[in-house]
């Protein structure tokens, strides 16, 4: 029978244990529910060292060491007991979020996939250094972090940018460039330049864009951007995006909020196209492009049925591609007429 426990569930299941609160570890699923992340599990899952494993008579103890010895709630063993990686919740040694998410990365579940994505970004809200500690943990440095900003405007190039930042750089409050403000990622910009031991910057124009479409044109904007370094990394954190690359990757979903290396790059991709826009705007000031960016906002829309689109728009987007075909069957009417 397999019981479904809710966080009160398991704290009077593990209340019920005659096992002494220092000698164990609870971990994995019941860690997470006691954590708040998840709701319910139906294990109660526990570690305890190896001594304690030891001195445990399995032929002669009944009741619920019985239960723990068949599974059947209580999961035990010796694999997981670590002191270091604790939390305390409600008096009992907990494995913390950081452990539970190695612990589900290591085995790898599918149906694990968006827990490992919930964790990743519970994390990063204290730490978004934490891929590139891992990393130098193992020895490797020169990591550096891409990201690409444009995939949603109608006008304009999808721009990637590649940073490498010094080893154990920390610029605070430094996140994904889309929840900054406007002045905050400007001054984030001027700094990042400065401090960075290397940016590559990559473009990859509107015509490109609708010849490969924008997916690819982001790839390419970004292997563009790691080209561009003047020192080659010894690894790449690359946001969402997988990339065939001749040197090792890490593709990190959120990875603008969850590294600050990718979150650098998102940084000066977003202040590095925004300019772009705001010379677009000097060039053509009636379309307004300091404002929208080149997104398809309302304004922008009536703006382009009114004066039309321009050679750098992308033809193949929806409201571009739309429009173009009503002037041509207007332009078609009016010669039939």
């Amino acid at each position: 029978m397999i019981v479904i426990m809710n966080k009160n569930e398991v704290l009077n299941k593990l209340n019920e244990l005659k096992l002494n609160k220092d000698d164990y570890i609870i971990i994995s699923g019941t860690s997470l529910v006691l954590h708040d992340v998840i709701d319910e599990t139906k294990d109660i899952d526990i570690s305890v060292s190896k001594k304690i494993y030891d001195s445990i008579d399995w032929e002669e103890t009944k009741g619920y060491l019985n239960i723990i010895k068949t599974k059947d709630v209580f999961e035990i063993g010796t694999s997981y007991y670590n002191e270091k990686n604790i939390d305390i919740i409600n008096g009992y040694k907990t494995m913390n979020l950081e452990e539970c998410l190695k612990l589900k990365k290591l085995l790898n579940r599918s149906k694990d996939k968006k827990l490992i994505r919930q964790l990743d970004l519970l994390l990063a809200k204290d730490d978004n250094y934490r891929y590139e500690k891992e990393l130098i943990s193992n020895g490797i440095d020169l990591i550096a972090g891409v990201d690409e900003v444009g995939r949603g405007p109608l006008v304009g190039p999808v721009v990637a940018s590649c940073v490498i930042l010094p080893k154990n750089y920390h610029l605070n409050g430094l996140t994904d460039s889309k929840k900054l403000s406007e002045k905050k990622r400007n001054e984030f910009y001027d700094i990042i330049k400065r401090d960075a031991i290397s940016i590559g910057i990559g473009i990859v124009d509107a015509k490109t864009i609708d010849e490969i479409n924008i997916y690819e044109a982001s790839k390419l904007a970004m292997k563009k951007a790691i080209k561009n370094l003047q020192i080659v990394p010894k690894c790449v954190l690359i946001d969402a995006m997988e990339l065939d690359l001749d040197i090792p990757s890490i593709s990190i979903v959120h990875g603008d909020f969850i590294s600050q290396s990718i979150a650098a790059a998102s940084v000066i991709a977003k202040v590095t196209r925004d300019n772009m826009m705001y010379e677009l705007d000097k060039k053509y000031p009636e379309y307004e492009f300091a404002k929208h960016k080149g997104y398809p906002t309302k304004r922008h829309l009536e703006i382009i049925k009114k004066y039309g689109v321009l050679e750098n728009y992308r033809f193949t987007y929806a409201p571009v591609r739309d429009l173009i075909y009503r002037e041509k069957e207007v332009e078609k009417d009016e010669i039939t007429n």
